[in-house]
């Protein structure tokens, strides 16, 4: 197993009716910025609650953050709270609107051009306004990292950045707040995790007994669950049990002393930033070709997937590989989730651009290994079609 150090202070407040728990959260001299996404919020009462638990304190609300959130849309955020002077935020959506706020409670203070923060991946964040969140939709772990992606419509770009200053002081996770979710929203949730999952499990055998059992738990329950939490929205149990999965896929535990991957969002973060696919889409497009195209160097962790999470046990290596990958396609499919690009519309003429964006970000050495140049990602879109 690698070194590491594992270090996550967000305090997590898990449950029905745990909104008002807010009142015992924020500082009673909090000047409080409530960012949110569209009218959902408002249209479940899940606002209202807020509101009523943030009582007699000065609020401030900021709506409209979009779905891919974009730098500026979030500077106008910025703008606000400098002048207004208000000093606490809380985000009330999905990953969206946590990693919008992540990002705004970052720039607020930082000296010079704030794209900058993305530009240099957070490394140069030296603080940043404290900050909650009220979690709508179980999906990308926002709610419990410090890692947020954005984007910018001028410059058609998607950026990831990371900072041990955006931890969320708390987060309040209701599984209620998921009933009125469109289905397609939960179904992307759903692969969405499962790739977080994926991302730092399939990459190659390091020793990491715990991590790896708990991923293929995560994984299983992932599975089982899937296409009953769509069938059955109401079922508490089930909405829960989503709802914590989604954290724990990338809160840092699963990832913490053991090879991690990421190539599969890098290019997904591409398709989304040209062609504005649901970011967990992208994934399930990119996913199950980039195990295909890199099966030789992850050869050992696919035969363990292959065995433990998909119960596959017969014929040769290969076969139990290639079976794995396509139970994997067939799992999004489930979800009503299409793995190929040609299903959006999509063919040869996109891969250029995308490798471009790439080279452009520097994304030329992805992977475990840093062996995903741009041309074995090209071969990775190739086979996605």
């Amino acid at each position: 197993m690698q070194n590491f150090e594992f270090y996550n202070p967000t305090r997590i407040i898990f449950g029905k009716d745990t909104i008002a728990q807010l009142a015992d959260h924020v500082p009673s001299e909090a000047r409080v910025l409530v960012l949110y996404g569209g009218s959902s919020a408002e249209k479940n009462g899940t606002l209202a609650e807020v509101r009523a638990a943030l009582g007699t304190r000065t609020v401030r609300e900021f709506g409209g953050i979009e779905a891919n959130p974009t730098y500026e849309t979030l500077m106008r955020a910025v703008a606000t709270i400098r002048a207004e002077g208000l000093d606490f935020l809380l985000a009330v959506g999905g990953g969206s609107v946590i990693d919008g706020t992540k990002f705004v409670a970052a720039a607020v203070d930082y000296k010079g051009d704030a794209w900058d923060i993305l530009r240099t991946h957070g490394a140069d964040v030296t603080g940043a306004l404290p900050f909650g969140s009220v979690l709508t939709l179980p999906a990308t772990g926002s709610e419990m990292n410090s890692f947020s992606v954005i984007s910018r419509t001028e410059t058609r770009e998607k950026l990831a950045f990371g900072s041990p200053h955006v931890f969320p002081r708390f987060s309040v996770l209701d599984p209620t707040k998921t009933y009125t979710l469109p289905v397609r929203q939960v179904a992307n949730g759903v692969a969405d995790a499962f790739t977080h999952i994926m991302e730092q499990y399939l990459t190659y055998p390091a020793g990491g007994m715990a991590q790896d059992r708990f991923a293929e738990g995560l994984l299983l329950s992932l599975i089982e669950i899937g296409p009953k939490v769509i069938a059955s929205p109401h079922d508490y149990d089930l909405r829960a049990n989503l709802m914590w999965i989604a954290t724990l896929a990338l809160n840092g535990l699963i990832g913490a002393g053991v090879p991690q991957d990421w190539a599969t969002h890098m290019i997904g973060h591409e398709l989304t930033a040209r062609h504005d696919i649901d970011h967990a889409r992208t994934l399930a497009i990119v996913l199950p070709a980039m195990l295909r195209v890199r099966k030789d160097a992850k050869r050992g962790k696919l035969l363990q997937y292959a065995e433990r999470v998909w119960n596959l046990r017969d014929g040769t290596e290969d076969e139990r590989i290639e079976s794995a990958i396509a139970r994997t396609s067939a799992f999004f499919e489930s979800l009503d989730i299409p793995t190929r690009l040609s299903a959006y519309g999509l063919g040869t003429e996109t891969i250029d651009g995308v490798i471009g964006q790439l080279a452009q970000h520097g994304m030329t050495a992805l992977g475990e290994h840093q062996d995903v140049t741009l041309e074995v990602s090209r071969r990775v879109l190739e086979a996605s079609l």
